[in-house]
This record gives structure tokens, C-alpha cells and sequence, in this order.
């Protein structure tokens, strides 16, 4: 399985068989300057319906989900769990879905615009990760050390963190290296893309820092 990460939320992932997923395909928004989303896709996740998440079609008319619940596209069966993207219940800034799913064996997890810390229940609703695709930038979202503490407490394998600011993204929102701050566990690829097999992945959890592909 291979993850190339976009830009902003937005990842591409492609199963050995082909299949293609892309997560939070975002538009033309103020702020964000990444190039726009050519890729084709097979399935599309939506955390929610703001612009920077859900703002590019995306080629190939692929099924769209968008919804909390059980959505089985290609023999891939997808998890949302219904959250907030602040931290009161939605007043602020209105829902957000994370998404679960297997590619290759593989259990991913993308946390979307999750603007809260999780409950013991949320937890166990998504279960055992082996990559978790979390935001970390803050303003908008948790921020470093609200990230650090969930990512304890989902124990994955592989950390790739998303929501950053930099060169393309002139959001209000911190860069990569806040959450880096005093972590030894971090390989920086100098890649967009990386490729994951269930084998390989590390014993102890590893943050993976990815370059925006567009």
C-alpha cells in the first residue's frame, strides 16, 4: 500500500490491487495555495463539507462518502464516527466524521478536522491503527499536545502528521515541527509518498513526516 500525502488533509492511497482513496480532497479556499487535485480516485472520504476538506472534484466518478456508519466500496469497508471539529460539540465550527479502514491489512485511520479530544467510547469505536493520519496545526483543530495525548491513547504503529502549516498553507495554524518538539521516534522522508506493508511496519509507534506532493 502506498500514502502520498497532497497537501493539507488530503491523501492519496493506493491499494496493491489498484484501488485508489482519497481523503478530504480540498478547493480553491483562502489561505491555501496547494496545487489543485488531478488525481483520479475510486473513493473519496469526507470529514466534513468546509472548502479546504471537500472543495475538488476529484476525477474518475468516484463514490463519495460523507456520511457516519458502514460504507463497503471494492471490498473495503469504511468506519465513520461521528465527532466535532471544536471542542463544543460543534457550536463552533459544526461536525466532523473520522474515518477507519483496511487497505492491504493495513488499518488506517484519518481523524479529519477533530477539534476535540476523544472519549473512552470514540476509542474504542475506531479500534486497533496501524497508520494514523492526524491533524496537528491547532486554531482549527487539536492542536500539538492535544494530538500527542490522542495518538497515545490509539497507540498506532505509524504517525503521519497533516493539517501543518508551510509554504502552501497560510493558515492561522502551527507548522510540523510544534509537534516534533522532543520526539526522537521521527523519520523525515523528504518524500511525498511512502509505501507501507503490514510486515514492516515498525514495533514502536514512528512519525512519519511527509512533503506535500502538490
Amino acid at each position: 500500500m502506498k500514502i502520498k500525502w497532497l497537501g493539507h488533509a488530503s491523501f492519496l492511497i493506493t491499494a496493491q490491487d489498484g484501488t485508489r482513496i482519497i481523503t478530504d480532497p480540498y478547493g480553491k479556499f483562502d489561505g491555501l495555495n496547494y496545487a489543485p487535485i488531478n488525481e483520479s480516485a475510486d473513493v473519496v472520504t469526507a470529514s466534513h463539507k468546509h472548502g479546504d476538506h471537500f472543495g475538488g472534484k476529484v476525477k474518475g466518478k468516484p463514490r463519495v462518502i460523507d456520511q457516519p456508519g458502514t460504507t463497503t466500496v471494492k471490498g473495503i469497508s469504511f468506519t465513520g464516527i461521528a465527532c466535532y471539529h471544536d471542542p463544543s460539540g460543534g457550536k463552533e465550527r459544526g461536525n466532523n466524521i473520522i474515518f477507519c479502514f483496511s487497505v492491504d491489512g493495513i488499518r488506517l485511520c484519518h481523524l479529519g478536522d477533530l477539534g476535540h479530544l476523544l472519549s473512552k467510547e470514540q476509542i474504542a469505536q475506531i479500534g486497533p491503527v496501524d497508520i494514523l493520519l492526524i491533524p496537528v496545526g491547532g486554531f482549527y483543530t487539536i492542536n500539538a499536545a492535544e494530538a500527542g495525548r490522542i495518538a497515545e491513547q490509539i497507540k498506532p504503529r505509524v504517525i503521519i502528521p497533516m493539517h501543518v502549516s508551510n509554504k502552501k498553507c497560510a493558515f492561522p495554524i502551527a507548522g510540523v515541527e510544534e509537534f516534533l518538539k522532543g520526539k526522537s521516534n521521527v523519520k523525515r522522508t523528504g518524500a511525498s509518498e511512502a509505501e507501507f506493508r503490514k510486515e514492516n511496519l515498525p514495533a514502536k509507534t514512528e512519525i512519519i513526516v511527509l512533503e506535500p506532493a502538490l
